[in-house]
């Protein structure tokens, strides 16, 4: 009996295809390691190998995030299995990650958003239309706190000038309303009147508000190094979306608000940001009171 990757990938309707990856990524992995401890099927894996299998990923330094990603992939897998009757029994029930330092979410520093939306460092791929669509990107991922995946998928029907919102298709499909700023308003009609035109030329035409260079829909790893070439510093796209979080509760913003406007379906995970922000002001107090 084999492990029915495929299948199981297959059966994950309800999530992204960015999502998708992510779970077939992790399964992988994880049957790559079962394979060579000769375990060849899920109806042989013990809660004992599961335990084995995070401590070793704990010795290989995974970060505490990540360990747990991959422990939700498991949980999910195995609930599958158990109902296609690969497996008798699920071996993740109650199957708990070892706990370990949880790293907070990095939040730009004034001067580093000031050079990736103002101020980018000088180079000769700054410029005309490339540079149109890249300020466009950057005050959306800031302006509006989407996902580096979101924002790859933009449509033209999910943007309301007139209303200065985007209807946003997050996690699980679920969708969201987030509004656009000022300055992202701006940059998007640079780029959809003039820019985008101009780059994608008389090739064919498709629905997607970025493109690459290439006139296809623009890629997470476009995105990047868009990130690589503006910045000073390594930035990871989601770093714009800490920012963005983090700035309107340093700003009085509710956390329920953030919440919402975040797409997140636990509060719990829009709570992290509360720590950022108190670090934040702490750091200010002390750095600019006479007495911090």
């Amino acid at each position: 009996m084999s492990w029915e990757l495929p299948n199981f990938v297959q059966s994950l309707t309800s999530v992204s295809d960015s999502t998708a990856s992510v779970y077939k990524r992790d399964l992988k992995s994880f049957i790559e390691w079962c394979e060579s401890h000769k375990l060849t099927a899920p109806s042989e894996v013990s809660r004992r190998n599961l335990r084995y299998y995070l401590a070793w990923l704990q010795e290989n330094d995974y970060s505490r995030r990540t360990i747990s990603r991959k422990a939700s992939s498991l949980r999910r897998y195995f609930k599958w299995a158990q109902h296609n009757s690969l497996t008798d029994s699920n071996p993740t029930v109650n199957l708990q990650t070892q706990g370990g330092k949880s790293k907070l979410p990095r939040v730009l520093k004034k001067q580093e958003l000031q050079v990736l939306l103002d101020n980018p460092r000088p180079g000769t791929l700054n410029d005309g239309i490339r540079k149109s669509r890249d300020d466009a990107i950057l005050e959306l991922l800031y302006g509006s706190g989407l996902r580096v995946s979101e924002l790859c998928n933009l449509k033209f029907d999910q943007i309301d000038f007139k209303k200065q919102l985007l209807r946003i298709e997050g996690k699980g499909r679920k969708e969201r309303l987030v509004p656009l700023s000022r300055k992202s308003i701006q940059c998007l009609e640079l780029w959809l009147e003039n820019g985008r035109p101009e780059m994608l030329g008389t090739e064919a035409k498709h629905d997607f508000v970025f493109v690459n260079m290439r006139c296809k829909q623009i890629t997470p790893r476009d995105v990047r190094r868009l990130l690589d070439r503006r910045s000073s510093v390594p930035v990871n796209p989601h770093a714009l979306r800490h920012t963005f979080a983090t700035h309107l509760l340093d700003g009085g913003a509710d956390l329920r608000e953030v919440q919402e406007l975040l797409g997140h379906s636990d509060l719990s995970s829009t709570q992290i940001y509360t720590h950022v922000s108190k670090d934040r002001l702490k750091a200010i107090h002390k750095r600019t009171h006479p007495r911090g």
